[in-house]
């Protein structure tokens, strides 16, 4: 959001200019006049120290919500970290809330001097095999993606959809084309033909890779590569060779990334690891800011004359240090004040807490499970990664302590809750629980024990939402009253609360890095290989439900 009457004039800001599409450093006075650079004049050389100016950094995948805080909230850490552009898909408060959840999101946003470039979810509920609180369908698809506030079609991550040529699917692309809009990719381990067809359908993203030969399959169908760091799903370190290989076909995401680990560091951190691994400064730079602005025709900055004055400052090209952040024309952070309020949040947002919770509480005969014989069905977890395995265990195992159980329980009011098995929690006692479970954000908890898991929901439902970990009976939750996903309170504060509920989790004998992220994608039913849903168990491999016990 840009208010031209809070301006300067003309504005001054000199330094060793980068300029990132010739490969060149020079120094320069950048003059800027309202939210426009109107010119850029060579000047005699500059003090060593002096800072290098750059485009600033773009997170090119992120789902807002997952930080738990509003977008304005969100702004306020990520210029910190010189991310001046977020490609965001609304996708997680959409499947609670509809059309609706998006406005939320875009008018929550307008109150920042942040670039936030908002797309229409693709997949409202991800799949059929889930509820989620609202619908949108290829027709409603073709009337909204002409808005022009909503910048391309979010995530398609109905990939067998596509391979299949479903109607609804194929129909939701076309209308995205058709109105000269990008479409996301989302397609975990497809591979070779395949591939080529779900490329060939106008998919022009993935950031599922985890390994190199899937990035260099996906570019060799002229893809481009978002390299993922979130707090659960962290695939730099094994594709950053890409990045060196290909710089204008990746770019860098958090996708889903907690308020703790953004406060840490942002698209600044990955940039800063791939120079120190030996990537070179200008590719990962055309990674974190070019590519990103040039595939999703961002109205940002490359920092040449007639762009928007939107540009970061920081000490050297090693360290990374952000100095000062501008966008359209302000100062919005410098290292020794901070981030200037007044700047970048000039409007005051809604207050308002729209939700959708209609969850009545259980009992543990809801959790009952009696088992005789047979082999059960074990979701095999693995900490940093979305995937899961599929283990069948006789029922005698099922009293191991690396086995617990875990619902989904829907919250919008129908059915009874889904139990199944886990193991690589590692719960001692107690459980943990929350209402962010990818996608269509019903109720999740993973238990020691049947009453610390009735206890847990039944404190969630108390709460219409939120993060939760119970022991002993007690619950301690963390309110997320926007949609069940977030909080009106500072990223400092959200951080504060949700470390002491991330220690507590540990405490109960945690083992995972991300306890709660982890759990929140043990109900995606598009990650292979076993999930569990609000409808039951899910064989992703054959994208249908399957049976809890093998006779």
């Amino acid at each position: 959001m840009t208010d031209s009457h809070t301006l300067p004039p003309r504005q001054l800001f000199a330094g060793h200019l980068v300029d990132i599409e010739h490969r060149r450093i020079f120094d320069a006075e950048i003059t800027v006049s309202g939210d426009t650079i109107t010119d850029i004049r060579p000047t005699d050389p500059l003090p060593h120290d002096a800072p290098y100016l750059l485009p600033g950094f773009t997170d090119a995948h992120i789902h807002i919500e997952s930080s738990m805080m509003t977008p304005c909230n969100f702004a306020r850490v990520a210029v910190r970290h010189g991310v001046v552009n977020a490609v965001c898909d609304p996708h997680e408060i959409t499947n609670v809330l509809g059309v609706k959840g998006i406005d939320f999101m875009i008018d929550n946003a307008r109150h920042s001097r942040f670039n936030f470039y908002f797309g229409l979810p693709s997949c409202v509920p991800s799949s059929s095999l889930e509820t989620a609180g609202a619908a949108i369908d290829a027709a409603q698809t073709r009337e909204l993606i002409r808005r022009d506030d909503l910048h391309f079609l979010a995530e398609m991550m109905n990939y067998p959809g596509v391979l299949f040529n479903d109607s609804e699917v194929m129909g939701k692309i076309a209308a995205a084309r058709e109105a000269g809009k990008p479409v996301d990719g989302h397609a975990p381990g497809v591979m070779g033909e395949e591939l080529q067809r779900y490329a060939a359908a106008g998919i022009s993203t993935d950031h599922e890779c985890s390994t190199p030969e899937e990035a260099r399959q996906r570019i060799a169908c002229g893809m481009k590569v978002i390299v993922r760091e979130g707090s659960a799903a962290r695939n730099f370190d094994a594709l950053c060779p890409i990045i060196g290989e290909s710089p204008h076909e990746v770019m860098l995401c958090s996708d889903d990334k907690h308020p703790d680990d953004l406060l840490r560091g942002h698209i600044d951190a990955l940039v800063r690891r791939g120079v120190e691994r030996g990537i070179g400064v200008w590719e990962m730079l055309q990674a974190a800011c070019t590519t990103p602005q040039q595939h999703y025709r961002l109205p940002s900055s490359l920092l040449r004359k007639g762009d928007r004055a939107t540009f970061i400052a920081v000490d050297n090209l090693r360290d990374l240090n952000i100095t000062t952040t501008v966008i359209d024309g302000c100062v919005v952070y410098t290292r020794e004040q901070g981030v200037i309020e007044q700047a970048l949040t000039p409007g005051t947002p809604s207050t308002e807490c729209p939700n959708h919770f209609e969850a009545r509480p259980i009992t543990e005969a809801d959790l009952s499970t009696p088992l005789t014989d047979g082999r059960v069905k074990v979701i095999v977890a693995f900490d940093g990664e979305l995937y899961t395995r599929c283990e069948e265990l006789p029922v005698e195992r099922l009293t191991s302590p690396e086995i617990q159980k875990i619902m989904v329980y829907n919250r919008y009011g129908n059915g009874r809750p889904q139990v199944g098995f886990i193991k690589g929690f590692h719960l001692s006692h107690g459980a943990i629980g929350a209402t962010i479970a990818h996608d269509s954000h019903n109720i999740v908890a993973i238990g020691a024990s049947d009453s610390d898991m009735v206890a847990m929901v039944n404190a969630l439902i108390a709460a219409r939402g939120g993060v939760g970990v119970t022991s002993e009976g007690r619950a301690e939750v963390l309110p997320l009253p926007i949609a069940g996903l977030m909080s009106q309170e500072s990223a400092e504060e959200i951080a504060r609360r949700y470390g002491r509920l991330d220690a507590l989790a540990k405490q109960l004998g945690c083992t995972m890095q991300s306890p709660f992220i982890t759990m929140a994608f043990m109900a995606l039913p598009v990650i292979p290989e076993l999930k569990i849903t609000d409808k039951g168990l899910v064989d992703v491999l054959k994208f249908d439900f399957t049976e809890l016990v093998s006779r």
